[in-house]
């Protein structure tokens, strides 16, 4: 008897947890206020069309955040297959909002593997935001002060007002490290999602084949491009348009940019004439016709994605601030730009050269914080697609959007509505330590035991 004690000691000990109330306040705050209504009844995983039959999301990811599991949470790919379509909350008997908890998990990842660290808390905090917007406003002033200080006079030029070589070298530079800094958070995410989906068993214990990954990640590209899985949706099947037109506009855009560059810098180092890709276009310039048209798409697109955030739904919804924070980056950015041509074209002056420095303004914005902001998810989702075909973990299937699961008509028993294959979950639930569950956030209504709910009902 005393053997067998010990064991059940030893056993005990190695499941004990320690919740990260600090992680589950950050939850709370970015979103995920709703997570403590969860009681397991496993519907959002039932009518989830992307969630795959073995160890399903998001109801285990509930339990990870009640518990304050962040390790868990950040380095879970699942959390990324997730493609926000809110039929989980749709159809949540307690209104748990299980979307909006992952939303939330995904923008605590990017302050979690954001390199320098403080960046992260800087762009996801509202307060700081003063501070992000002061820093392009003084390099851009320094920038003009550098090169005369005034205002030009006659035709509109925008390079006599901020010479193209000195706006180059800024937004270069900015460039750089923002692809220096999201490189290293991506590589920092892959190396734990692997390490998280070895302990979960879903891939092998062994180091990752960069190879094969590569391969894995090159793919998913087509199902990305063509937003496919968005299609599988049914409460927000209406955001794939503006997903495509967004991403598209950005393609497109980043195209144009990159075609004025090999233009103006590209002739001495190919050896080869590239004035006909140089900057200022005609308005008869394929390459001008272009950019309006994928600058229009991107604007139809983030007006899309406005309307689709404050239109009634069937689940209500919080808008972070995040989220906020890059709708009006794009909106100014894009409107801007259309602007500047409008000023240039029509030489209107003063206006036309404010209306330049408010457009240079909000690019910075979007380059120089893209690491950490609500932008940075598509390379994030991007890294975990990849992995997940790499590890061959399901995240939808063609065709059930044509016929999705049901959710239940009447609010579900627990215990009746629980799958089989759902056990896992709630067993490491139930093995924590009685005093690791006392040091949890005490919402008793909220977090009751299954058996009490179904005597209650």
């Amino acid at each position: 008897m005393a053997d067998e004690s010990a064991v059940q000691v030893e056993s005990k000990a190695a499941t004990l947890i320690e919740p990260d109330l600090n992680f589950v306040r950050e939850l709370k705050e970015a979103g995920g206020d709703t997570l403590k209504k969860c009681f397991q009844c496993a519907t959002c995983s039932v009518v989830c069309a992307l969630s795959p039959d073995q160890k399903p999301y998001p109801r285990k990811e509930m339990v990870y955040s009640q518990w304050g599991l962040k390790d868990k949470l950040v380095n879970n790919v699942d959390v990324w297959l997730c493609h926000y379509c809110n039929d989980c909350s749709t159809h949540c008997p307690r209104g748990a909002r299980p979307g909006d908890t992952l939303r939330a998990v995904r923008a605590l990842s990017f302050r979690h593997f954001a390199f320098p660290s403080f960046m992260g808390k800087i762009v996801g905090e509202k307060k700081y935001l003063p501070i992000m917007l002061a820093i392009p406003v003084l390099i851009l002033l320094l920038g003009i002060k550098i090169a005369g200080g005034h205002i030009p006079e006659g035709a509109v030029e925008y390079r006599d007002l901020f010479p193209l070589l000195l706006v180059d070298a800024i937004f270069v530079t900015v460039t750089f490290l923002a692809i220096g800094s999201i490189g290293f958070g991506l590589w920092n995410f892959l190396q734990g999602i692997h390490a998280n989906a070895v302990a979960e068993g879903y891939a092998e214990d062994k180091p990752l084949a960069m190879g094969d990954y590569v391969k894995s990640l090159i793919s998913v590209i087509p199902t990305i491009l063509l937003h496919d899985k968005f299609k599988l949706c049914t409460t927000n099947r209406d955001r794939y348009w503006a997903h495509i037109l967004v991403l598209v506009g950005f393609v497109g855009l980043f195209i144009v940019t990159n075609l004025g560059f090999v233009g103006i810098y590209g002739g001495p180092l190919l050896g080869i004439n590239t004035d006909f890709l140089a900057p200022p276009y005609s308005i008869a310039n394929p390459i001008k016709l272009f950019a309006l048209l994928v600058g229009i798409g991107l604007l139809g697109g983030i007006l899309l994605v406005i309307a689709n955030r404050l239109k009634p739904k069937d689940a209500e919804s919080t808008i972070s601030y995040l989220d906020w924070s890059l709708i009006v980056a794009v909106l100014v950015t894009v409107s801007t730009g259309l602007l500047t041509w409008i000023g240039r074209v029509g030489n209107l002056g003063t206006v036309a050269y404010g209306i330049y420095f408010l457009h240079l303004g909000s690019v910075f914005y979007i380059i120089a914080y893209l690491p950490y902001s609500k932008l940075a998810h598509m390379f994030y989702r991007t890294v975990a697609m990849g992995y997940a075909a790499y590890i061959d973990r399901p995240f939808g299937v063609e065709g059930v959007a044509a016929a999705p699961v049901a959710a239940p008509e009447v609010e579900p028993t627990p215990a009746a509505e629980e799958p089989a294959a759902e056990a896992e979950p709630v067993e490491e639930k139930a093995e924590a330590p009685a005093e690791v569950e006392a040091e949890a956030p005490a919402e008793p209504e909220e977090e009751k035991p299954a058996e009490e709910e179904e005597k209650k009902e």
